[in-house]
């Protein structure tokens, strides 16, 4: 399998989003405004809202995309810990992007509380908002570190994907549908490996530091899991959680690539860090499914028939478990040179 395969992510999603009103909920994170600049160069939305509780970001944004050029985007302050701001931002809104998120692991551990008022509460809140305000459909962004999750991170994003497939069960007689993407890491989001590593090299470091050399992860683009999103959008029907077929690395490979002739230092797992991370467990396996680019988690929801199927859907075997460490796709230096390049760090 080669990187070409993640060009059917951007599938043609046709009109389903032209002349509608699309939110995402923190916008003005990375995914948020890669998301936005997608919409923008590609869709006649009617209206696009950024959703964020982050003042400067917002500022910035606004000078990235002035709302006197791009006639549909909205700015909208607000925190998804907050119900009534929610209920405002919805007003008329058809489909809503939910990437609002608290995923520093290390903070989350120090900080549960803050971790769950935002992953937890905040999904919830972004539920009633949705039913009350008639959106027509909400895709939830989650992370790999939901399947058997052993840190307070991955366990509220595994609580925040049963909130939004649940969601489906107590619409009663509306129309909203919601549905979850999982993933994993994002070469050049904030925070993660990449730009940490390449800011030590731009201050001249004499080594990088691995946590443990047995360490490997999933790897995607920004604007692969922005056209992962899309694509899943266009296909769900309500309850699934989508998750991308997508590279693995080592972490000492991926510092290799990155400096060649730099030593490493050890340093240690981070608390409430995996050595590898898993985005379909054993147990779910009963209930996945396999197409070409994905994998499909089905719902036990009671609208869900086998016609609600993909008709190229196959069944994974009982013992499947799709995991960094044992994923039969892995990043040469090339590819993971040419997704850096396609980043915008």
């Amino acid at each position: 399998m080669t990187l070409a395969i993640l060009n059917s992510f951007r599938h043609d999603i046709g009109n389903k989003l032209d002349g509608k009103s699309v939110l995402v909920t923190g916008g003005t994170g990375s995914f948020g405004r890669q998301f936005i600049r997608t919409i923008l160069d590609n869709y006649a939305v009617e209206r696009l809202i950024v959703f964020s509780r982050d003042e400067q970001k917002h500022f910035e944004m606004q000078r990235d995309f002035p709302e006197h050029k791009f006639k549909a985007i909205r700015y909208f302050l607000g925190d998804v810990r907050d119900l009534d701001r929610l209920n405002r931002a919805f007003k008329g809104v058809d489909v809503v992007i939910h990437a609002a998120a608290q995923k520093h692991v290390p903070l989350a551990e120090y900080n549960p509380t803050e971790c769950l008022h935002t992953n937890v509460w905040g999904a919830e809140n972004v539920v009633r908002a949705a039913l009350d305000n008639n959106v027509q459909a909400v895709v939830a962004l989650s992370t790999d570190k939901a399947v058997n999750p052993v840190n307070l991170y991955g366990a509220s994003k595994l609580a925040a994907e049963k909130v939004f497939v649940a969601a489906n069960n107590i619409a009663g007689r509306a129309q909203t549908r919601f549905s979850v993407v999982r993933y994993g890491n994002v070469v050049g989001s904030k925070g993660s490996v990449v730009p940490f590593y390449q800011q030590m090299l731009n201050q001249g470091t004499d080594h990088l530091p691995i946590t443990d050399p047995r360490m490997t992860r999933f790897w995607i683009t920004l604007q692969q899991g922005v056209d992962f999103v899309l694509s899943s959008y266009a296909m769900m029907r309500g309850g699934e959680i989508f998750i991308p077929k997508i590279p693995s690395m080592r972490i000492t490979d991926l510092a290799s690539c990155l400096a060649p002739n730099l030593p490493h230092k050890v340093i240690g797992i981070r608390p409430g860090e995996k050595l590898h991370e898993v985005m379909v467990s054993e147990e779910e396996a009963r209930t996945t499914r396999e197409l070409t680019d994905r994998y499909l988690v089905y719902p036990a929801l009671s609208f869900w028939t086998q016609a609600d199927m993909p008709a190229d859907a196959k069944e994974v075997p009982e013992d499947f478990r799709y995991a960094s460490d044992s994923n039969d796709w892995w990043l040469s230096d090339a590819e993971l040179l040419s997704m850096i390049s396609r980043t915008q760090l």
